[in-house]
């Protein structure tokens, strides 16, 4: 029984030790530091451990007091997080990375960085380490190449217009053109002649000291388009009126349909077998295959199959990049959606007002106004309704009028457009400082002149479809042309000032009227309360002109017309019996006021007074 009892205790004490061992083991591995990058059964770069993010922690922990300690680690593939999820949006940002913002760092993402370390002369590991994320995170350009398109595109067209190398359209699309412009930018500009506009390209064409084509030492002369690179409209009588647009590389210049034959429809038929829609013979005459073709390219594209290629639709076929090829999914043909703005172009008081919809879907909500110059008395803009086609270029040139320039043209009709203000060559140095201040008078040829930020914004935000209504019908509106005004210049630049935010509009409620405590509201005086008598007027019908909360002659008359119906000596001043007649019945102040407010139709032949004498 004692040499049981013996062997019972020698194997209880053996079973400790190995039980002692393994924890021990186990607490070896936890501590064992792991490689940094492990890699996985399918050759994918594993998520940095646990136990690295505690030594990366420790290490931060040990830097000095004074220095700034930046929590940011090598982020690769397998890395989950809100530092992955910043990542992908800073690239999708400069429009490397694509897909979604998942804050999972997986095969897109590690492409995408591998493209932008590729683009900054990086190591491409597709590993986003410190010098790649500070790179990422303070890059201003992304590399723009032979098929780039969108704004980026057009700023750098514009500039190399500016400097002289580019004279084609300010399309977005870097094409051909614009890839032999980079490309003679970088060889006048000692960089690496790639043709692709990198990083250090741009850095270089939008600095200061950019060479321009044709600069010699410690000259600038001014670049002038050549015209003979322009294309003028023969099929558009904006041609009469002396507009030139830019040239693009397959140039619309007619419609064409059933019927129609000679050397474009065969640069159409020879389009469209290129892109396999087509298989008849290359014969420059348009019929039944040639219009089935047509159809099917337009129901491919979402378009409407009309058979007819129209400028939308050889534009589709020559010059758009992302066309759909006729084995591919179809594009769904876009539901009709209600244009979003309506233009009033008002003479009288040379303001161009922009409508937006209200709940009922009219267009009453202004948007935007801007100061203008419409058409002088001897070629006054074209009255009346115009449907905006579309159309527009991002320069314009005048040669009937000297070969003056102007910005951000926006087709109205045949004869006229927006734009803004002139140019005395294609140099953003170049404006004309009097046809500056000639807005808000009758100063142009019949198009609307704008400046050059109101001009970008129709440019940038009115499309096809708006309805632009010309008009020298509306009464004169003082308060509207006080409140409207250009930017001044500033010296030595000649560029406009920096236009302050406007001040939020007050609140306004006909019961809750303004407290006077024995001032008066006269001509001249700006405050809430003439914004609050404004407001109440038009609700009661005595004033119909711009509530800017600046008593002008409109407001006065207003005041007058109303003190005339309601029996109060009408001096167009508004003291406290005036304010008082104003407030409704349930809310006034003055026990010996009248039971009810007169309105203009009720008085002595009282009749609405216009924002200013008519």
């Amino acid at each position: 029984m004692k040499r049981f009892l013996c062997y019972l205790t020698v194997f209880c004490l053996a079973l400790s030790a190995v039980a002692c061992f393994a924890e021990t083991a186990e607490d070896v591995d936890e501590i064992a530091p792991e490689p940094l990058e492990d890699v996985t059964d399918d050759g994918e770069v594993a998520p940095l451990t646990d136990v690295e993010a505690t030594e990366s922690e420790a290490d931060e922990d040990s830097l000095p007091d004074e220095e700034e300690i930046v929590d940011t680690r090598v982020l690769q593939y397998g890395d989950e997080g809100d530092d992955v999820l910043e990542l992908q949006n800073r690239l999708t940002e400069l429009q490397y990375y694509t897909g979604n913002l998942s804050g999972r760092y997986r095969e897109g993402t590690r492409a995408a960085v591998k493209k932008f370390q590729a683009d900054y002369g990086l190591e491409e590991t597709g590993v986003a380490d410190l010098e790649t994320q500070n790179k990422i995170f303070s890059a201003k350009y992304r590399t723009l190449r032979y098929g780039s398109e969108g704004e980026e595109v057009k700023e750098l067209q514009t500039r190399l217009m500016e400097l002289g190398y580019y004279k084609g359209k300010i399309s977005g699309n870097f094409l051909g053109a614009t890839q032999k412009s980079v490309r003679t930018f970088q060889e006048k500009n000692g960089l690496e002649v790639t043709g692709a506009a990198d990083p250090a390209t741009q850095e270089a064409l939008y600095s200061a000291t950019a060479q321009g084509n044709g600069d010699v030492a410690d000259a600038t002369p001014t670049p002038v388009p050549d015209l003979n690179n322009f294309l003028v409209d023969d099929n558009d009588t904006a041609a009469e009126n002396g507009v030139v647009m830019a040239d693009e590389y397959v140039e619309y210049t007619k419609t064409l349909k059933s019927g129609s034959s000679g050397k474009l429809v065969k640069q159409l038929q020879t389009r469209m077998t290129e892109l396999g829609y087509y298989d008849g013979p290359i014969s420059g005459n348009f019929a039944k295959k040639t219009l089935r073709a047509v159809k099917k390219i337009q129901t491919q594209n979402g378009l409407e199959a009309t058979g007819k290629v129209d400028e939308t639709t050889w534009n589709l076929i020559f010059n758009d990049g992302q066309i759909v090829m006729p084995d591919a999914t179809a594009k769904p043909t876009p539901s009709p959606t209600p244009v979003p703005f309506a233009i009033t172009v008002d003479v009288t008081n040379q303001v161009t007002t922009v409508y937006g919809r209200d709940e009922n879907g009219e267009y009453t909500v202004p948007v935007r106004r801007m100061i203008c110059s419409t058409g002088t008395k001897a070629n006054p803009s074209d009255v009346g309704d115009w449907v905006l086609n579309g159309r527009h270029a991002n320069w314009c040139v005048f040669p009937k009028w000297g070969n003056s320039y102007a910005r951000y043209w926006t087709r109205i009709n045949s004869s006229i457009a927006f734009h803004s203000v002139i140019y005395n060559a294609v140099s953003l140095d170049a404006m004309s400082i009097k046809s500056y201040k000639a807005l808000g008078s009758r100063a142009s040829h019949g198009c609307i002149r704008l400046t050059v930020e109101d001009a970008k914004w129709i440019y940038d935000n009115i499309g096809e479809g708006t309805v632009v209504t010309i008009t020298e019908d509306l009464p004169k509106d003082p308060e509207l042309r006080d409140a409207v005004k250009a930017p001044e210049l500033k010296k030595g630049t000649a560029t406009p000032v920096e236009t302050p935010v406007p001040t939020a509009e007050p609140e306004y409620s006909s019961s809750n009227p303004p407290v006077l405590n024995g001032t008066k509201l006269k001509k001249g005086t700006e405050s809430e309360a003439v914004y609050w008598v404004q407001k109440r007027l038009t609700e009661l019908g005595y004033y119909t002109g711009y509530v800017s909360g600046k008593m002008l002659d409109g407001t006065v008359n207003a005041v007058k017309a109303f003190q005339k119906a309601n029996g109060i000596s009408a001096n167009g001043v508004v003291d406290e019996k005036t304010l008082s007649a104003m407030i409704p019945l349930e809310e006034n102040i003055d026990p010996g006021a009248e039971e009810t407010i007169a309105s203009p139709e009720e008085s002595t032949g009282a009749t609405p007074t216009p924002g200013a004498d008519g």
